[in-house]
């Protein structure tokens, strides 16, 4: 997508992608997009995000150790977690994008073992070359600062597609941040909220076609007047 793209285009781009080339990102790409995220808004302008680019062999040796502590039903979340527990339509929604997934791969629902494969895909990045691992400091009921790193974490997704790249924010990967901190050497007071893993979108992947609904704006906007 060009430089000069009107940012609606930017956002209506910009999806998650699930499967990537293994060609990287030039550093200074990534730096750039990571100053764009840098202008995302905090609370008092605290900038609590603690960020983490994992490339090359150390991305290789960081999805073998999630491989392995998910083998072993090994998780380590800093926060909890639960789809079940969304009430009414964000249930719903959240319901419909596992079967339109799913069903994009053609792994019926009782196809344990292939869905077992298809989770595992997020610990390889989906074979991205790139992940970019978001820890916060632990403050208070951690709500703001959490907000500020959604903040950070939709820029720099945004950044990507006006790049020209393609990246997907991952919750699963913040079930495994025991072993992602010891191998980055992150103090166990650093919490991992999510990662995205990012570079060029593989077109040509049978997944590449998959998009999700959005609802309606009389669905989720109230107007007062």
């Amino acid at each position: 997508m060009p430089e000069s793209a009107l940012f609606h285009d930017v956002v209506r781009a910009r999806h998650s992608t699930r499967a990537f080339l293994p060609d990287p990102v030039p550093d200074e790409i990534i730096r750039t997009i990571l100053e764009d995220a840098s202008r995302a808004p905090s609370n008092c302008n605290t900038q609590p995000w603690d960020v983490h680019i994992v490339s090359g062999a150390k991305r290789d040796e960081l999805a073998r150790l999630l491989g392995e502590a998910f083998d072993e039903g090994r998780q380590s979340r800093d926060f909890t977690f639960d789809r079940s527990q969304y009430p009414d339509r964000f249930g719903m929604c959240g319901d419909a994008q596992a079967a339109a997934y799913y069903g994009a791969m053609g792994i019926p629902r009782d196809a344990h073992d292939a869905r077992r494969a298809a989770a595992m895909r997020n610990l390889t990045f989906f074979d991205a070359p790139h992940v970019c691992l978001l820890f916060m400091p632990a403050v208070g009921d951690n709500v703001r600062v959490a907000g500020d790193i959604g903040m950070f974490g939709q820029t720099f997704l945004l950044s990507l597609v006006a790049h020209g790249l393609a990246g997907i924010p991952q919750t699963f990967l913040g079930f495994f941040a025991d072993p992602i901190r010891t191998l980055l050497g992150i103090e166990a007071e650093r919490k991992l909220l999510f990662g995205i893993s990012f570079g060029f979108a593989d077109e040509n992947h049978p997944i590449a076609g998959y998009r999700i609904d959005r609802l309606k704006i009389e669905e989720f906007a109230t107007f007062h007047r």
